[in-house]
């Protein structure tokens, strides 16, 4: 008996048992910890969306796109190569405090910014770059709009404009190969085509010919909306560009916060439109047609905007309203900065993050 009693005490599984368990423990708190991304959202949350807004858009059929070639990023010369940034999402969603005292650190950033351009204003790139890490960190409203203000007018020298300043991982060039059409370049760099015509002043894309260089730009461009000061602000990855003001929802019918994508097929100029409070339909050349110029459908990702759909970023015919709580929950801008920004998100890519 004492050797059977004996041979249970040494069983090797029970005697690693509470190891094990242990270990498992430990492994799924790693997880856990390390997974959650509040900017990022799993896949299961991008299919199957419902809807839970009545507003009601014909979407005239859209014609197909060639898929481009897998083939051409690795055939690019280096220069033109680019990581696969179609997921990059801005890293700032807080709304710093108009109270709290201005942070010093940040202080110190935005006054070397301002040296470097006022010594050597060729080194916009390098004073981009420090402008844009001093916003990730500030916590003062005031520094945060001069930091804003100086780094909307360095976006008129470095992305709309042709000029190419060295060192800027954000732009390029590419040389046109017989037969590619503007559209397809735009998809390999995450960017629409338009945003390509503005940027490189091109007002027919069918003109586009061989061995011609134009200017490129590495997006994506997402967007973050500020419900406390109705501010949206636009991004090339996760460098700050300019703001826009906007009108969101009224009280009862408020924006949802959270994360939306561009929807697939919902870039629309002007398209037929029902409103779901009245039920009246509304054609592009009625008087009275509240739209305005564009119409960006989102679809929602994560928080209260997980499966809503019916919501869009557009113009308005009542500039007025800008400012306001006076939508259906929809984003409003004025028709002209709603069509630049028409322009510079993709469809399928470009993130839309609202915050209080």
């Amino acid at each position: 008996m004492a050797k059977s009693t004996n041979n249970r005490n040494n069983n090797p599984l029970k005697q690693w048992l509470p190891v094990l368990i242990v270990l498992a423990a430990s492994i799924v708190v790693v997880a856990v910890l390390f997974d959650y991304n509040p900017f990022e959202n799993g896949p299961e949350k991008t299919t199957n969306l419902s809807v839970t807004d009545t507003t009601k858009v014909d979407i005239k059929q859209q014609p197909t796109l060639e898929e481009p070639e897998t083939e051409k990023l690795s055939m690019m010369p280096e220069e033109q190569r680019i990581p696969d940034t179609s997921n990059t999402l801005i890293t700032s969603s807080l709304a710093p405090e108009p109270n709290l005292p201005p942070n010093p650190q940040t202080t110190d950033l935005i006054d070397e910014a301002m040296t470097i351009l006022n010594n050597n204003p060729d080194r916009i790139i390098e004073a981009r770059q420090i402008l844009n890490d001093a916003l990730q960190m500030t916590t003062n409203k005031k520094q945060q709009n001069t930091i804003k203000r100086k780094l909307a007018e360095l976006s008129d020298k470095w992305l709309f404009s042709r000029t190419i300043f060295p060192q800027d991982k954000l732009c390029g060039t590419y040389k046109v190969e017989p037969g590619e059409q503007l559209r397809n370049i735009g998809r390999l760099f995450n960017v629409p085509y338009e945003a390509l015509m503005e940027i490189n002043k091109i007002s027919d894309p069918s003109k586009l010919q061989a061995g011609q260089v134009i200017k490129i730009v590495h997006g994506p461009f997402h967007v973050i909306v500020d419900r406390s000061d109705f501010i949206l602000d636009l991004y090339l990855q996760d460098t700050y560009v300019k703001s826009f003001e906007v009108g969101l929802g009224k009280e009862d019918m408020e924006t949802p916060t959270g994360l939306w994508v561009v929807q697939q097929g919902g870039k629309l100029i002007k398209p037929r439109w029902t409103d779901p409070l009245s039920g009246r339909t509304y054609e592009p050349d009625d008087p009275d047609y509240p739209l305005g110029s564009r119409w960006i459908a989102l679809d929602g990702l994560d928080g209260d905007a997980l499966g809503r759909q019916g919501f869009a970023i557009h113009g308005t015919k009542d500039p007025n309203s800008i400012g306001t709580r006076s939508s259906q929950g929809c984003i409003r801008l004025h028709n002209g900065n709603v069509i630049l920004v028409y322009k510079l998100l993709e469809e399928g890519v470009s993130k839309v993050r609202v915050i209080n």
